[in-house]
């Protein structure tokens, strides 16, 4: 386990078979070629995972194959977060028991306006669930979960276990949030949900991105990550633009289906296409347009050939 939450993370899709299930040699391919590209770490279902449209027995069974054919439990980070406490627990005992500390689980998300004592009640029931090697990170999404995880909610949770509440994925959008999030909670490793927000992050002491990008570009965030560290800062503004154009361009498309489209294009799969209902695959048409302006971004997809440093 990486003692230091922190790092370039990629937010992975989850490749999908004809019958809508997890398909599992695409997935196993994927994750190791996003570590091969740079990433300390991958987080597997979570929002771009696709993860509220499988059912808890699927992710569980992909979990298994994943970390049985050799991928490191380690450098995992698995999304368990349901709409209730007992396959929330389900999902991240399970982890547990498979080698993964770090859970990111997103708050109950059905009802709406819950007040905060609501939510950290939910939680906390999570947590006293737990083993000690638990480590949470929590998941602040709230235009697409509709619930925010506030900042009393995290302080309870922090006093609570200052342990085992590890980190937050602010995928917010709102940089202003991520960088109050890091000056309040020292000792929370505060992730970025998006791209464009590495290089400030990682300036204000924040631990990293945890992002659907670095399902493309994973390479050049890991480049800002180790100039940014090694004091080349000319060279990591450099490599943070051209990830931020990534970004704005897979954000003017539904982003789990445009990452799906780009990664089918680059390694002649049509199969990787598939998204599960209610998503849906981008048409040709918008497809093409796409492999266009990453083009002109200086984008093209390569087999994974990027050596980092290793810390």
């Amino acid at each position: 386990m990486n003692d230091r939450l922190a790092g370039i993370y990629a937010a992975s899709i989850t490749p999908v078979d004809e019958d809508g299930r997890v398909d599992v040699p695409r997935l196993l391919g994927h994750l190791r070629w996003l570590l091969q590209r740079g990433c300390h770490g991958v987080a597997v279902f979570g929002t771009t995972g696709e993860a509220t449209s499988f059912p808890v027995a699927e992710r569980r069974r992909a979990l298994e194959a994943v970390v049985e054919a050799g991928i490191d439990p380690q450098r995992l980070m698995v999304g368990v977060g349901c709409t209730n406490r007992d396959d929330t627990l389900e999902l991240a005992r399970h982890a547990r028991g498979l080698g993964v500390a770090d859970l990111l689980i997103l708050p109950p998300f059905f009802y709406k306006n819950v007040p905060d004592e609501g939510l950290y009640r939910a939680f906390a029931e999570v947590l006293d669930g737990l083993d000690d090697g638990a480590r949470l990170v929590l998941y602040h999404i709230p235009q697409v979960s509709g619930v925010p995880v506030t900042f009393p909610v995290i302080e309870r949770l922090r006093r609570r276990d200052p342990v085992r509440v590890a980190g937050i994925k602010d995928s917010s959008g709102d940089l202003g949030h991520t960088l109050r999030l890091i000056d309040s909670f020292p000792g929370l490793a505060v992730f970025s949900g998006s791209d464009r927000h590495l290089l400030d992050n990682l300036r204000r002491g924040g631990a990293g991105v945890i992002t659907a990008g670095n399902n493309l570009v994973a390479d050049w965030s890991r480049r800002v990550w180790d100039a940014h560290r090694a004091g080349r800062a000319a060279e990591a503004e450099s490599w943070m633009t051209k990830v931020a154009t990534v970004r704005a361009i897979l954000e003017s498309r539904p982003v789990v289906s445009a990452l799906k489209a780009v990664l089918a294009a680059g390694r002649g799969d049509p199969a990787l296409e598939r998204v599960r209902p209610p998503l849906v695959e981008l048409p040709a048409s918008a497809r093409e347009e796409l492999l266009a302006e990453l083009d002109a971004a200086g984008f093209s997809y390569e087999p994974a050939d990027f050596t980092a440093v290793a810390d």
